[in-house]
């Protein structure tokens, strides 16, 4: 027999240690730090401001934590994609198909009191965030804010009565100087001729303000008709921004644009969780040193995101931005590249990635109580 109780923040901290106990001896499942997520979860996390949530532990007979869940509401969401679903995030299981379900369907409760019938997830908290299960790749640490999860979680969901709705990819590209760039080259000729107004940079940390806005202006368009985007507030922006300028590599960020006008972007980071497997959720007091120690050791680059603006694709533009920052990648150091995450019928940024020798190597899924 199980017991689900809902918390309160006087038990955050028992509901972020939960996952350590779960995966106690595996050595692919890197922690976040303890305090990064509980800025998540707190209030003064800008996104609480248009959602709202529910906490949610399971107990065994002895009183010992077996999992976790949260219920949310994007309620920015809901109004963008006209869609009246809420999520379950957060969600951490022993193998029990039991507790599974009871966790599952406090979720359920909590969004049908609130009027609402559709559920879908994983979210942490939402879809800019860490999305999905792990469902192919199990064999090696997922990358920086990429969720690694038992791969018998996809039984528990389905046991439970959830469907698979979406697939996530995640591309591996080794980064070298190879036969590959003449290829690129040429391509990227064609793309120069094509587009002669059309000029790529470095983002700049000193410009950081105004690059800022240009990189929300680009994603706001570039991503408005993907499956699940919701924009920013600006708020969340800059929060998210803040946090994570002082990580990037700026040889690694490119923008481009035609003439004055931001027009694509594409933003690849050292995966820090090379350092965070050695921190084990703790920064300090000496997690930070280690942090200062290791950082110049990374060898390994996530390309979280790239994309041009709607007037702009179909024009290489791409290409031309992973070129560059490929050729930089070389320059840095960095040995290999995980592009992630793809939609599955995302079909342009699939071949560009195979353009770049990549291989699909994890597979991510987004479950549902109904269709969507």
């Amino acid at each position: 027999m199980f017991t689900i109780k809902e918390i309160k923040d006087d038990k955050i901290d028992k509901f972020i240690k939960c996952p350590y106990e779960i995966y106690k001896g595996n050595s692919y499942w890197i922690p976040q730090l303890d305090r990064d997520v509980k800025n998540i979860l707190s209030d003064k996390n800008p996104f609480w401001r248009h959602a709202k949530r529910a906490l949610f532990l399971a107990y065994d007979d002895n009183k010992k934590i077996v999992g976790r869940i949260a219920g949310i509401i994007d309620y920015n969401y809901i109004e963008f994609q006209e869609n009246e679903i809420g999520f379950f995030g957060f969600f951490e299981c022993v193998n029990n198909v039991e507790a599974a379900k009871r966790l599952f369907a406090c979720v359920e409760n909590f969004l049908a009191e609130n009027n609402i019938k559709k559920m879908m997830g994983p979210m942490n908290p939402s879809t800019n965030d860490e999305v999905g299960f792990l469902y192919e790749g199990f064999d090696s640490p997922a990358r920086i804010m990429m969720p690694y999860t038992h791969k018998y979680y996809i039984d528990l969901a389905e046991q439970a009565g959830l469907k698979k709705i979406k697939e996530l990819y995640a591309y591996e590209i080794p980064v070298a100087l190879d036969d590959r760039m003449v290829r690129l080259n040429k391509a990227l000729n064609i793309v120069k001729k094509r587009n002669p107004t059309i000029t790529i940079r470095t983002f700049s940390k000193k410009n950081y303000k105004k690059d800022l806005a240009d990189v929300m202006e680009i994603y706001n368009s570039a991503w408005e008709k993907n499956w699940g985007f919701v924009p920013w507030t600006n708020e969340e922006f800059e929060t998210i921004a803040d946090s994570l300028v002082g990580l990037l590599d700026e040889k690694i960020v490119m923008m481009a644009y035609d003439g004055e006008n931001p027009a694509g972007m594409l933003i690849a980071i050292p995966d820090y969780n090379y350092i965070l497997k050695k921190l084990n959720g703790k920064l300090f007091p000496f997690g930070f040193l280690k942090f200062l120690y290791f950082k110049n050791k990374v060898k390994d680059l996530r390309l979280m995101i790239m994309g041009v603006k709607k007037e702009y694709r179909n024009k290489g533009i791409e290409a031309y931005m992973a070129g560059e920052a490929l050729k930089n990648s070389v320059s840095a150091g960095y040995e290999n590249c995980e592009l992630s995450w793809i939609l599955d019928d995302n079909v342009m940024t699939q071949r560009t990635a195979e353009m770049m020798s990549g291989r699909l190597y994890k597979r991510y899924a987004v479950y549902s109580n109904a269709g969507i």
